[in-house]
C-alpha cells in the first residue's frame, strides 16, 4: 500500500502581497520588514566566528599558489602517450609507390644476337590514334568545326508587335523631309603633317642628341665653349633690355616736351585772343561790312552743269578702279615671281648641301632646341616659351654621381619640343574661367491686376 505524503510548498492559494500601512512612526516601526537586514547580520556573525570577514581579508590569506607538482597525476598517465614531432611523422611515412628494384632486367630478343641490321617492321595497332586525328578531335572539342554555320543577325524582330512596326514606318515616311543626323567628320588638318617652327622648315627630332657639354663631367674645351656662348647670350639680352629702357625714357621725355610746348602755345593763343578782343569794335565792324559787300552770292546750277559734274565724277571713279586693279595684278605677278625665285634658291642650296655632305644624316645635322633658328610667324597668339638654362658654374661641377643634382625638367623639355615640331599650339594657363555676367531684374507682373 503506498504511503500518502502531503503536498510540498505553500498549501494556501496564491494571493497578492498585502503591505500593511506605514503611515506614522509607530506604524512604520511596527510594520517594517527587516528580514534581509537580520539575514545579513547572521551571515556576518557566522564569518566572524569562522575566522573573520571575507571582504576585509587580503588575497594572500584567501588563496594559495601551488608550486610543487602533483606526483599522483604522473603515476596515472602512461609513459607511451608522448606525442612525436611533425617532422618525425612526415619522415616516418612510406610512399604507396614501390621503390625502384636494383635487379638487372632480362635481356631483350634482339640484344645479344647477330642480325643483318634491318629492323623488323612494326604493325600498327587497331586502337592507335594518330597525332593528326588527335589534334582534329581537340579542335572539335573546343568548338572549331571544319564546316561551321555562319550566324547572321536577323533584320527583323520575330517577337515584335506588327502594329508598332507599322507605326514606325509611318513615322519615317511622314518625317522624311527632316535631314538625317550626320556623323561628325574628322578635320582635314588631321591628315596633314605638322608645321615645324624651324626657319628651314625641317622636322626636328623628338629627342635631340645632346652635345658633349651636357655631360655631368664634360671635357674642358666643350664646357668652356658653352660657358662663353651662354655668357655672350646673357650680355646681349641685358644690352637689349637696357636699350628698351633707354627708348622708353626718351619717348617719355619727348612726350613731356611736346606736352609742355602745346600748353605754352595754348597760353599764347589765349593771350592773342584777349588782345584782339580789346581792339576797336567800330572799325572792325566796318571792315566786316565791306567784306560782306564784296562776297558774290552763289547762283543755282542748271541741269546741264549737274550732268557734267556727274559724268566727271563717274569717269574719275572708273579710272581710279582701273588703276587699283592694275596695281593688284602687278603685285600678284611680283609675288609669284618672288616665290619662284625663293623656291629656286632653296633648291640650289639643298643641292649644294647634298653635294658637300652626301653621307651626313638629316637628323644629325639638326641642331639642338636652343640653337634652332625659329621662323618669324609662329603658330598661335603666344610666343614660344624660353628654354631653361641647363648650365652649372665651374665651382658647382661635381666629380661623383652621388653628389650630382639633376638640371632641367623633362616634362618642360618634352612640351617645348612638341611646340617646336608643330604638334601643339602655344597656350597660356588660365587659372580662372571667365563667368558670364548675370543681371537680376524684378518683373513688373505685380502691376498687372484687375478690379472685380
Amino acid at each position: 500500500m503506498p504511503v500518502l505524503k502531503p503536498l510540498s510548498g505553500n498549501p494556501e492559494a496564491p494571493k497578492q502581497y498585502n503591505q500593511p500601512s506605514r503611515k506614522g512612526k509607530k506604524a512604520w516601526r511596527k510594520n517594517v520588514d527587516v528580514t534581509e537586514v537580520e539575514q545579513g547580520l547572521e551571515e556576518l556573525n557566522a564569518q566572524i566566528i569562522k575566522g573573520g570577514v571575507i571582504a576585509e581579508k587580503a588575497s594572500e590569506e584567501l588563496f594559495a599558489i601551488d608550486v610543487k607538482p602533483d606526483t599522483e597525476i604522473t603515476k596515472k598517465l602512461p609513459k607511451h602517450l608522448k606525442k612525436p614531432l611533425k617532422a618525425d611523422e612526415i619522415l616516418a611515412q612510406r610512399s604507396a609507390v614501390p621503390a625502384v628494384s636494383l635487379k638487372k632486367r632480362p635481356a631483350s630478343e634482339t640484344s645479344g644476337k647477330v642480325t643483318d641490321g634491318v629492323l623488323p617492321s612494326k604493325r600498327l595497332r587497331a586502337t592507335y590514334v594518330t597525332q593528326k586525328e588527335l589534334s582534329r578531335l581537340k579542335r572539335v572539342a573546343d568548338g572549331h568545326h571544319t564546316t561551321t554555320v555562319e550566324v547572321v543577325d536577323a533584320t527583323f524582330d520575330a517577337w515584335a508587335d506588327p502594329e508598332e512596326e507599322k507605326k514606325k514606318k509611318q513615322a519615317e515616311e511622314t518625317f522624311n523631309f527632316l535631314p538625317k543626323a550626320e556623323k561628325p567628320k574628322a578635320p582635314k588638318t588631321l591628315t596633314q603633317q605638322p608645321i615645324s617652327l624651324a626657319a628651314t622648315g625641317k622636322q626636328l627630332p623628338a629627342v635631340p642628341k645632346p652635345k658633349g657639354d651636357k655631360s655631368y663631367n664634360p671635357a674642358f674645351t666643350d664646357y668652356s665653349e658653352r660657358y662663353q656662348e651662354e655668357l655672350r647670350k646673357a650680355e646681349e639680352a641685358e644690352k637689349k633690355r637696357l636699350e628698351e629702357l633707354e627708348k622708353e625714357r626718351l619717348k617719355a621725355e619727348a612726350a613731356a616736351k611736346s606736352r609742355a610746348e602745346a600748353e605754352a602755345a595754348e597760353k599764347r593763343a589765349e593771350l592773342s585772343e584777349w588782345e584782339d578782343d580789346s581792339a576797336w569794335e567800330g572799325a572792325e565792324s566796318d571792315a566786316e561790312g565791306l567784306s560782306k559787300k564784296k562776297q558774290k552770292r552763289p547762283e543755282r546750277k542748271t541741269q546741264a552743269q549737274r550732268n557734267k559734274i556727274k559724268r566727271r565724277k563717274a569717269e574719275e571713279q572708273r579710272l581710279k578702279h582701273e588703276a587699283a586693279i592694275k596695281k593688284r595684278e602687278a603685285e600678284a605677278a611680283r609675288v609669284k615671281q618672288i616665290a619662284k625665285e625663293l623656291a629656286e634658291k632653296e633648291r640650289q642650296l639643298a643641292l649644294q648641301k647634298a653635294e658637300s655632305n652626301p653621307n651626313e644624316d638629316d637628323d644629325a645635322s639638326v641642331e639642338e632646341d636652343d640653337d634652332v633658328e625659329l621662323r618669324r610667324r609662329q603658330l598661335g597668339k603666344f610666343k614660344l616659351p624660353e628654354k631653361d638654362l641647363e648650365l652649372v658654374l665651374p665651382d658647382e661641377l661635381q666629380d661623383s654621381l652621388r653628389l650630382l643634382k639633376p638640371e632641367g625638367n623633362l616634362l618642360k623639355d618634352r612640351y617645348r619640343n612638341m611646340l617646336l615640331r608643330g604638334k601643339v599650339e602655344a597656350r597660356r594657363h588660365i587659372p580662372f574661367k571667365k563667368q558670364a555676367k548675370t543681371k537680376v531684374t524684378e518683373k513688373w507682373t505685380f502691376k498687372d491686376f484687375t478690379l472685380n
